[in-house]
């Protein structure tokens, strides 16, 4: 699955092990430079320990769990000619070809795991830093940007509840309107996914929060009512010219 960040490539990829009823387990193979790290290292070196896929499906207790190879694309810059270290990518290789990996052999523990009935799925951001050998063996599937109205369904529906139990807030306490949500994914945010609307919805409810306790009336009167929810529109953000809050016990929110 390749898209932009933040458009839901792990949680798409935890929704599939979910559907099928198999364990979920997630490898980060961002930044490996060494073979060993897929295929293990072998027992003449001190600290020698089996390789990442290998640890995975211990992880999961199961021999056909769901195995996410999430950011493959970060794979680590492959070695020259006459280093020791091998390149990574070409171990995914036999890992990924479903006509060799049931021969996949830890060099740890000296065995061949069977791995055809392991589901792999992986997700990277730029489908160009991928091996073209690499990607030959993999099914593209391509993740958009969402849209006005996707970004406002996800916060009201999923964000804004995770951020009001996390707030330790309420329904009942604090509502966020649909135009505000709106407002936010319009004016406020430039991504194709919604991690910075949720920073933007986690800010203002941390301001309700300070907001709900107990101030002096002086302090509750002149706090600003207005873009000091969110700060400036737009990006860069620059500094409002509404009044700021005075000094509390606990800080200015």
């Amino acid at each position: 699955m390749a898209g932009p960040p933040g458009v839901g490539k792990t949680s798409l990829g935890e929704s599939v092990a979910h559907a099928l009823g198999r364990k979920f387990v997630r490898v980060a193979p961002g930044g490996v430079r060494d073979e060993a790290e897929i295929r293990g290292h072998r027992r003449t070196y001190v600290g020698a320990l089996p390789g990442r896929i290998v640890r995975a499906i211990k992880e999961a207790g199961s021999m056909n769990p769901v195995v996410l190879l999430d950011e493959v694309d970060k794979l680590g810059a492959r070695p020259g000619f006459g280093t020791v270290g091998g390149d990574p990518a070409a171990a995914l290789l036999e890992v990924l070809d479903p006509a060799q990996n049931h021969t996949f052999r830890d060099h740890y523990l000296e065995l061949d795991p069977d791995l055809s009935d392991v589901l792999f799925i992986a997700t990277a951001n730029v489908v160009e830093q991928i091996p073209q050998a690499l990607l030959d063996r993999m099914e593209l599937v391509t993740l958009d940007g969402y849209t006005e109205d996707d970004k406002v369904a996800i916060a009201r529906d999923f964000l804004l509840p995770r951020q009001l139990e996390r707030a330790a807030l309420t329904a009942d306490e604090v509502t966020v309107s649909d135009a505000a949500l709106r407002e936010i994914a319009a004016n406020y945010t430039r991504e194709a996914g919604v991690r910075q609307m949720e920073r933007f919805l986690a800010k203002a409810l941390r301001k309700a929060a300070i907001r709900r306790r107990p101030a002096p009336s002086a302090w509750m009167s002149t706090c600003p009512t207005s873009r000091s929810w969110w700060g400036a529109r737009g990006s860069p953000r620059r500094r409002t010219s509404a009044p700021r809050c005075p000094a509390s016990p606990l800080g200015s929110p």
